[in-house]
């Protein structure tokens, strides 16, 4: 009988209820070992009624085995996945190696898991028990969590158990969590009592709760281990109690205490990672165990044979009798069940039990560790194949062959989100080896880590070093990473270095591949743009966008990627949306869902610039929701920022102070690389917003702003903010920097900015004359935002120089944009100034129906298209059911009963 936990028990049976009512979620129980973290799990799943049942845990020695853990919860109802998108379903299938294909991405085996306990649940509610999830292999752990954050509509309950305390943590992030302490004094005599099976003294008890801090498995231990009559306090308890130097060595004396062969069995079943029977039994028979001393094993309560499967009393009993063998001893425990597990699915298993066996290098076992990192690569299993390329580099010999393998390790680890593990690896192969391309590999991967975490400037630097030791041997890569310098150049980077990447190009001619055509002019273009050279960069960067479309979206991504970087600079809103559109097709189709995010942050730009302001809410929330559920806060960075930007656009104080809060949050926990210039740039923006209505709040604000495209979008912000403050210095020197960019490329939006700039910084009669040019550039432009601000700054001064009626076809077209827009700081004034001008400008009138939120919105965009919610839900990393949930909040909000329905409405 479980003793003395109520409170946690309550936890979890609320937990239970919800997941019962379609409201699922997740718990962590965290305690010392010997708490009772397994015994609450036990009581959980034995006292859910009809629910089903799934149960797993983390084992140390299957910790490089990826998705292990996952396999094992989810193999009851794999049966479920028949009825997932064929693109979970096969990458599920493929991670846990029951389906041949390509390399599986790591977010669909993450969605497909989702999905199957979905499915599940849908039969039935789930309860999902995860037990020593310290000890979790890193893909199960990255999986079960995304799953965690994503269970609000699913009728499933995941319950996780982690031991606080040891030197492998489980970082559940802001789960909610349930802290385990020792028992109350009554549970404890309650326990003392029922293991002695008498009462326990009242002095005795508390002597023995004083020496185990109340933990529940201590308390077991010391009943057993005292005699009746010390238990009675007929005679005294000893001095020094058995558990004083913990539970885990009250197990090793029970160990050693058999006879030697018992003790080996116990050591190949604590080294073992498959938990068969059969397999320790066979493994033990290597090492001479006869029957007997399997038979002692079994009887000393510390192991457990039941179905075929070896049970272990307690995790602690395996990382006491693992931690206490001899080295020699351990070796031989890993030979022999090398030796045994010869099965096909067992081949991974074998290989590190063959990795555990030696300490030479030894060319079978680093070929079989290869294989094991490729297998898990194809699986998604970054963390795995991380870890067996590293340890067949251990094991080769020294030299490039271990460069190598130390080369693919670190690509591994970065991939799997390890950064600082990448970057030791990547040095550690540089240290090694005198190969060029791949020194140029590991050094364009160092760069990646730098400035996506570091620093810039030291990518830049890296990279161009890179570029010019390779070029001797390979113009191709050499051009690649010259790509990459210029981009970098461009985002703001400065090393110094005196390389020029334009000299490392490979030799093009109308003949060259496509991709060598427009990487080329690309470079150029980037390079120029690093100084604001704009005549050179624009035609340059026009060459190579005139090309994109022929670039294969596959084979050609990072070319594509920098591409969208090249709209920046050039202006070009069109393009940036049709090539980020692009992708993430692409990234929606694939399940790809960091490039899903990255596409969605960097339409942002164009959007806000369009007025397309409802599609970046929605796209920046999803993308929030996915950085998030994925446990990637620097993910989170630019989604945040943008939000803040929005609600400060439209006059929502609060919400913007929220989202800013949140987004120095995570600035402070997380360095933000290479993106730093443009989210600070936006959330600076918006401190600048909030803060106008002060003298020179704003200014201060728009003055830190350095990131190019971001300083462009908030000009007019900035130039009137400096102009309000006193500071006509500030704004000639921002108008003077958009002219430079207006005649060097062309941009109309440019041009109508400078106008209104010289419009504001003229005297009245020079001040008409500029107005009226920059709306003809807006004519050309279509930036809706800023020729509003353009026809409500005219209409001004239109109305102030008692021009009335002139003043209101202004006014009105400016209030009809703002509104449209709901940038309410900006509509106000517009219907002031028309007020003034002797027009009367009411508020737009409130619709009744409840708006969507951004989500529904996105929802109700893609059943308009036809597609199915399961289509849907693959589409935004959501459940069936989620979409269900939101479909039904849009019929109630829009008073329809039918996706025919839907589909003749305007959501405008």
């Amino acid at each position: 009988m479980l003793q003395g936990r109520e409170r946690e028990r309550a936890a979890v049976a609320a937990l239970r209820g919800e997941a019962a009512a379609g409201r699922g979620g997740a718990l962590v129980l965290r305690g010392q070992p010997g708490v009772g973290k397994s015994a609450l799990l036990a009581d959980a799943a034995a006292t859910t009624g009809g629910a089903t049942v799934l149960w797993t845990q983390g084992i140390e020695s299957e910790s490089p085995l990826a998705f292990a853990a996952l396999q094992r919860l989810l193999r009851p109802v794999m049966g479920c996945a028949d009825r997932l998108p064929a693109p979970q379903a096969q990458a599920l299938r493929t991670a846990f190696g029951e389906a041949a294909g390509g390399e599986a991405d790591r977010f669909l085996v993450f969605l497909g898991a989702l999905g199957v306990l979905a499915e599940a649940g849908e039969q039935a509610p789930v309860l999902a028990v995860v037990d020593d999830a310290h000890w979790l292999d890193d893909a199960s752990a990255a999986a079960l969590l995304f799953v965690a954050r994503r269970l609000q509509n699913e009728r499933v309950a995941l319950l996780f158990a982690a031991r606080t305390g040891d030197v492998r943590a489980f970082d559940s992030g802001d789960l909610p969590a349930v802290e385990l302490g020792g028992i109350d004094v009554a549970a404890a005599g309650a326990l003392l009592s029922e293991r002695a099976g008498a009462p326990v003294p009242v002095e005795v008890r508390d002597a023995l709760l004083a020496g185990t801090a109340a933990n529940p498995l201590a308390l077991v231990e010391l009943a057993e281990a005292l005699t009746p009559a010390q238990l009675s306090g007929a005679a005294p308890l000893p001095e020094r109690l058995p558990l004083t130097e913990g539970v885990e060595r009250a197990f090793l004396d029970r160990c050693r205490r058999l006879p030697d062969e018992a003790q080996t069995l116990l050591l190949v079943a604590a080294a073992d990672d498959s938990g068969r029977a059969a397999v320790v039994r066979q493994a033990a028979r290597e090492l001479a165990v006869a029957e007997p001393g399997m038979e002692a094993a079994e009887r000393s309560g510390l192991l457990r044979i039941r179905d075929g499967a070896v049970e272990l009393r307690h995790p602690l009993v395996r990382s006491a009798v693992y931690g206490a063998a001899t080295s020699s001893g351990r070796r031989r425990a890993h030979r022999a069940l090398a030796a045994v597990l010869t099965g096909p699915d067992d081949v991974d298993r074998r290989a590190w039990h063959l990795a555990a066996s030696v300490e030479e290098p030894d060319e079978g076992v680093v070929a079989a560790l290869d294989a094991a990192a490729e297998r898990a690569l194809t699986r998604g299993g970054h963390e795995a194949a991380c870890a067996a390329w590293e340890r067949a580099a251990e094991l080769s010999p020294v030299g490039e062959e271990r460069a190598r393998r130390l080369s693919r390790a670190a690509v591994s680890a970065w991939l799997a989100a390890q950064p600082g593990r990448a970057r030791a690896l990547a040095d550690a192969g540089l240290a090694l080896t005198a190969e060029p391309a791949l020194r140029a590999d590991l050094r364009r991967l160092r760069a990646h880590v730098e400035f996506h975490g570091s620093s810039q400037d030291e990518a830049h630097r890296m990279v161009l070093e890179a570029a010019a030791e390779v070029a001797p041997h390979d113009r191709r890569l050499a051009g690649d990473l010259a790509m990459l310098g210029a981009a970098l150049a461009a985002s703001g980077a400065r090393s110094g270095s005196p390389l020029d990447p334009t000299r490392l190009l490979p030799d093009v001619d109308p003949g060259s591949p496509v991709r060598d055509r427009c990487l080329v002019p690309l470079v150029h273009g980037l390079d120029a743009v690093a100084r604001a050279e704009w005549h050179r960069s624009t035609p340059c960067l026009r060459a190579a966008l005139d090309l994109a479309d022929e670039l294969d979206v596959v084979a050609d991504e990072d070319l594509l990627l920098n591409l969208g970087v090249a709209t920046w600079p050039l202006g070009d809103d069109e393009a940036g949306l049709r090539l980020q559109d692009r992708l993430l097709r692409r990234a929606r189709d694939t399940g790809a869902l960091v490039m899903v995010v990255h596409a969605l942050t960097r339409r942002n730009l164009p959007e806000l610039a369009t007025g397309r302001w409802a599609a970046a809410a929605t796209g920046a929330g999803e993308a929030l929701t996915l950085a998030e559920n994925s446990g990637q806060p620097v993910l989170a960075a630019w989604p945040t920022a943008t939000l803040a930007l929005l609600a400060a656009l439209r006059g929502e104080t609060g919400r913007a102070a929220g989202y800013l809060a949140e987004f120095d949050r995570i600035a402070a926990a997380v360095p933000l690389g290479i993106v730093t210039e443009v989210v600070t740039g936006l959330a600076n923006w918006a401190r600048g917003l909030l803060a106008a209505a002060e003298p020179s709040g704003g200014l201060s604000w728009f003055e830190r702003i350095t990131s190019i495209p971001v300083g462009q979008l908030a000009a007019l912000d900035r130039i009137e903010a400096a102009l309000q403050a006193g500071r006509p210095d500030a704004a000639r020197g921002w108008v003077a920097e958009l002219a430079s960019y207006a005649g060097g490329t062309g941009a109309p939006w440019a041009a109508a900015l400078t106008a209104h700039g010289r419009a504001l910084l003229a005297e009245d009669a020079d001040a008409e004359e500029h107005f009226r040019a920059a709306l003809a550039a807006h004519d050309r432009a279509q930036r809706a935002p800023a020729r509003a601000r353009t026809e409500l700054a005219y209409g001004r001064f239109l109305r102030r120089a008692r021009r009335r009626v002139d003043a209101r076809p202004h006014l009105r077209a400016a209030l009809g944009t703002f509104d449209e827009l709901g940038a309410e700081p900006w509509a106000e004034q517009a219907r002031q100034e028309l007020r003034a001008s002797g027009e009367t400008a009411r508020r737009r009138e409130a619709t009744d129906v409840p708006a969507l939120t951004p989500q529904e919105r996105q929802v109700a965009g893609l059943v308009r298209q036809g597609l199915s919610n399961r289509d849907i839900a693959a589409r935004l990393f959501l459940s069936p059911r989620t979409i269900d949930f939101h479909l039904r909040n849009v019929f109630a909000k829009l008073g329809v009963t039918s996706r025919t329905e839907l589909a003749a409405l305007s959501l405008d």
